[in-house]
């Protein structure tokens, strides 16, 4: 079956990788394209990648479920799959309207016209319908060990309280944590990465068959999106990422690695609050090429970055996903044995 998987996971890369150029081309036909402000030259490059993570991710997943199925003769919790798959679909939906909706243009009497989107409050309330497939089928286990308290079972507040709490509040957290070359989707695969190779050793196929193909499929997209990006990914990719941490910790009953694997989003939480989330991550570009804090305090952890030293770009992405590989090894160490 790890053999099974691994073809899966290969195949959701390739086909992502394939399908990118060929959904960049289209974009910017259609005028779905932003600046990249962090470049000296302020290219308009294509937006909104999310179909084509969706197209390796749906390809890899099913295909695992099918080459399980021919070889094996069964899919252990299935329901739970599909389940999990149409949160990721509708979250991606959202995300998708949202990335249109910026195509938008209104006047803001300083600087001219400038994109606007979803508004920030609206954001949270849609991702609630994304719950709804894990909701209908019960997912996950109602009791949780939490630290201090020990086992708690959560009874029906589980799946109609904890679990729409959790697609939405992830979906929006890698939101926020977002808008550098390559970040968010490099963070993701790391994170996703190490939730799926945790479900397969705990035996949580459902989990595994759905974290795994994503992650390969946010890789397949990161050969595209990383410095010099060529493509954004949009809050269609950001979405998808989110619910898809918070669909795998449920379904895998896996939710204390899964909270502890997702620090570095609770921490920019953390940061974004002290600003009202009114702040952005973005920097200001030197002539050196390296980014300056754009504001007198940190509202990121992009900004923590900024604040270390002269680092480009690219540095600061690189050293970003080295600390999540960081945090998914200790993770896994307290974690051991499962």
């Amino acid at each position: 079956m790890s053999f099974t998987l691994l073809i899966a996971t290969i195949l959701a890369f390739a086909t992502t990788a394939a399908v990118t150029p060929k959904l960049m081309a289209f974009n910017e036909r259609i005028g779905l394209t932003g600046v990249d402000i962090h470049k000296a030259t302020r290219p308009r490059i294509a937006e909104s990648g999310g179909v084509a993570v969706l197209c390796g991710a749906l390809i890899g997943s099913f295909g695992f479920i099918w080459m399980k199925v021919f070889v094996y003769g069964g899919f252990e919790n299935l329901p739970a799959a599909l389940a999990a798959l149409s949160t990721i679909l509708i979250a991606a939906f959202i995300g998708f309207f949202d990335d249109l909706f910026s195509m938008l243009k209104k006047t803001d009497g300083k600087t001219g016209f400038k994109r606007i989107g979803l508004p920030q409050w609206a954001k949270p309330l849609l991702m609630v319908p994304a719950a709804i497939p894990l909701m209908a089928i019960m997912a996950g286990e109602a009791t949780i060990l939490v630290p201090f308290f020990g086992a708690i079972n959560f009874g029906i507040l589980f799946p109609l309280l904890l679990v729409p709490l959790a697609v939405v509040g992830a979906s929006n957290a890698t939101n926020m944590l977002a808008g550098l070359n390559g970040l968010e989707v490099g963070l993701g695969a790391v994170l996703l990465g190490s939730l799926g190779l945790f479900a397969a050793v705990n035996g949580q196929t459902a989990a595994m068959t759905i974290a795994l193909p994503l992650a390969g499929a946010l890789a397949g997209f990161f050969v595209w999106n990383r410095y010099p990006a060529r493509i954004m990914p949009g809050d269609s990719v950001s979405y998808i990422i989110g619910a898809a941490v918070a669909t795998v910790a449920v379904i895998g009953n896996m939710e204390r690695f899964a909270v502890l694997s997702f620090a570095p989003w609770f921490l920019e939480l953390i940061l974004k609050s002290r600003g009202c989330f009114k702040r952005q991550s973005f920097g200001i570009l030197r002539q050196d090429g390296t980014l300056a804090l754009p504001y007198p305090k940190v509202y990121s952890l992009t900004h923590v970055m900024m604040r270390i030293g002269h680092l480009t770009e690219k540095r600061i992405v690189l050293f970003l996903i080295v600390a999540e590989l960081v945090v998914c090894a200790t993770a896994w160490v307290l974690y051991w044995p499962f």
